[in-house]
């Protein structure tokens, strides 16, 4: 376990996309310049996709843009087609992501369309970043449920994974966007899938909804998994799936590691203080246990 892990920030993009507050773009750029002062330096900053459909993310352009000043990192954009690649290459993308699902369910009430065709809609998009020398990742949704197909068999995953990896996406995340798994379905997941991607190109993209996250996390860190997913304070959900709640947080993530001797360079001081400052923006608490416990410790400490 002392060997590097690289947590890939979703708070900007993945988080604010499914919170009902939208976050202007000022306050995206400034989250980001927090996130990156506290050590996170591979940040997911927005998504070029329909405002109609997710007003959220309005202003990508701008906070890809506006947090280009910041030196040594990587920020990446989810693009959905064509259109959206030419937005973000405009706005100076270096790294995109394209998705597809593990269920045809899932990607019907997505993306209105099925797996396959998914696929299709993209492969001009990684043809031309491949062209471009701008970098893919592949996220692949619902990878241990989904709430309209029920279980996910390992090998369906799989199956779409090789997909993405033979197109050339250079990381494939495989997200538990419901949150529905447990530590043996994440083990059997990983097992499954580096049959056919390398290991060290899988990440773990997995939300907490049933408080499995973390438990799911160290069960693929056994299997050699060394890439997570995470977002500040477990921002954001799923439209789809009652209940769903974000992705893992980055605060408790970067305890356990730390605990682990994995060393982050992330300074949980700052990481807060981020957290914190979009919680107070979005009205809510921050879904994460460490960044509760702190809260209550720092209060305690002030007498309040």
């Amino acid at each position: 376990m002392s060997e590097t892990v690289r947590i890939i920030e979703m708070g900007p993009r993945d988080g604010l996309q499914n919170e009902k507050t939208p976050v202007d773009v000022a306050d995206r750029i400034a989250f980001v310049e927090q996130l990156f002062d506290a050590g996170l330096h591979t940040i997911e900053v927005g998504a070029f996709v329909s405002a109609k459909a997710i007003p959220q993310m309005m202003g990508s352009d701008q906070v890809l843009r506006g947090v280009s000043h910041l030196t040594g990192g990587e920020f990446h954009v989810l693009v959905p087609n064509e259109k959206g690649y030419d937005a973000a290459r405009a706005a100076g993308a270096r790294v995109i992501s394209v998705f597809a699902a593990a269920s045809e369910g899932f990607s019907r009430a997505n993306i209105n369309c099925g797996i396959a065709e998914s696929i299709e809609r993209f492969k001009p998009v990684v043809a031309r970043a491949t062209a471009d020398g701008v970098r893919v990742r592949g996220y692949i949704s619902c990878v241990l449920g989904c709430p309209f197909d029920g279980e996910i068999k390992p090998q369906a995953v799989a199956d779409v994974a090789k997909q993405l990896w033979e197109l050339g996406c250079y990381e494939i995340s495989l997200g538990d966007t419901i949150g529905v798994g447990t530590p043996l379905k994440a083990r059997q997941l990983l097992r499954a899938v580096a049959g056919s991607v390398p290991m060290a190109h899988l990440a773990m993209h997995f939300h907490d909804t049933y408080g499995q996250a973390l438990a799911n996390l160290y069960a693929g860190m056994e299997e050699g998994a060394r890439v997570i997913d995470a977002a500040a304070g477990g921002l954001g959900g799923c439209p789809f799936a009652p209940g769903a709640t974000g992705n893992v947080a980055t605060e408790d993530v970067v305890y356990m590691l730390e605990g682990l001797g994995v060393a982050t360079g992330v300074d949980m001081t700052k990481l807060l203080a981020a957290t914190n400052a979009i919680s107070s923006l979005i009205g809510r608490a921050p879904a994460s246990r460490v960044a509760a416990a702190l809260n209550a410790k720092n209060r305690r400490a002030r007498g309040g």
